[in-house]
């Protein structure tokens, strides 16, 4: 027994080394005394102990590989663009992919530099940002071409980010800002344009009610004026004493309002007791003169006639 356990032991480990594990999703490559002699997929794999070897194992999963590039735009910006490749190892070419290319990452990113320092100096910075679709087919159009030899199949290809310098943000900044102020200085102009209209339209409304008003308030008082000439002729009283009756009647029915004002400003007006009568005789006399200049106006006319 104690003969036979150094045998137990090694017939173990070369049994423990004919067996291995390929994980889902994953391609093993067999080598036979160096040479290539297989590829194993997923579950549990034999191989022969001392001869065969696990040379590699390659990933079928989607796979991604993210490249900052700078380069620089058609109008002198420079900007850093993150391009985002998706790719996997094809099922059918794992031979390809694992002994044609040893750093398929490196030849992934020479790609993209070239496609997006071939592509962006073409554009502005503003038309960076609109094409960066054009920009993203571009790199997966190049590298599709290049990649299926080596038994690589480019999925997608995205632009994720675009970073101009930040002194020309902030200066993108400020002409957005200036914009913005511009248009919202053309929105106040406009309102305080068309507050201006119609306060002017309200003060001419205004005027003209106002104008309306005193003339039908001077239309009352003149009615008022002929109704009281009416009532004084009736009882003996020409038509100029009535009138210079009513104006003094006014003149101390003004006196007595402004008396009664608590507020009222100071003004100076004649109130002796002859005021009355120099006021009426002097309307007299006018009213008296007024009617023979116009009397002596009609008897002239027809004499110019003859």
């Amino acid at each position: 027994m104690i003969y036979t356990l150094p045998y137990i032991i090694v017939i173990g480990i070369i049994l423990f080394a004919a067996f291995f594990m390929v994980k889902q999703q994953t391609a093993a490559i067999i080598e036979r005394f160096g040479k290539f002699h297989s590829i194993r997929q997923s579950g549990l794999q034999l191989k022969i102990p001392l001869i065969d070897r696990v040379a590699g194992r390659l990933s079928l999963k989607i796979q991604q590989l993210d490249v900052i590039v700078e380069t620089k735009t058609l109008d002198d910006v420079f900007v850093k663009l993150k391009v985002s490749v998706q790719y996997k190892v094809i099922s059918d070419k794992v031979y390809d992919a694992f002994y044609k290319l040893d750093y398929p990452h490196e030849q992934i990113t020479s790609y993209v530099f070239d496609v997006v320092r071939a592509e962006v100096p073409k554009m502005k910075l503003d038309d960076v940002f609109v094409k960066k679709d054009d920009i993203a087919i571009a790199v997966k159009s190049e590298l599709n071409d290049a990649m299926m030899e080596y038994g690589y199949d480019i999925i997608r290809t995205l632009v994720t980010d675009i970073d101009p310098d930040a002194q020309v943000k902030i200066a993108m900044n400020r002409i957005n800002a200036a914009d913005r102020e511009k248009t919202a200085a053309q929105y106040e102009g406009d309102a305080q344009r068309i507050l201006i209209v119609e306060k002017a339209k309200a003060e001419a409304e205004s005027k003209r009610l106002q104008g309306q008003g005193i003339a039908d308030q001077r239309r009352e008082i003149a009615r008022g004026l002929e109704e009281s000439v009416d009532v004084l002729n009736r009882v003996g009283i020409n038509s100029q004493e009535a009138s210079a009756l009513i104006v003094v009647t006014q003149h101390y029915d003004t006196l007595q309002s402004i008396g009664s004002e608590t507020n009222s400003n100071l003004i100076l007006l004649p109130n002796s007791p002859q005021a009355g009568s120099n006021m009426l005789n002097d309307m007299v006399a006018s009213f008296t003169a007024s009617n023979q200049i116009g009397e002596a106006m009609k008897s002239q006319k027809p004499k110019e006639k003859k």
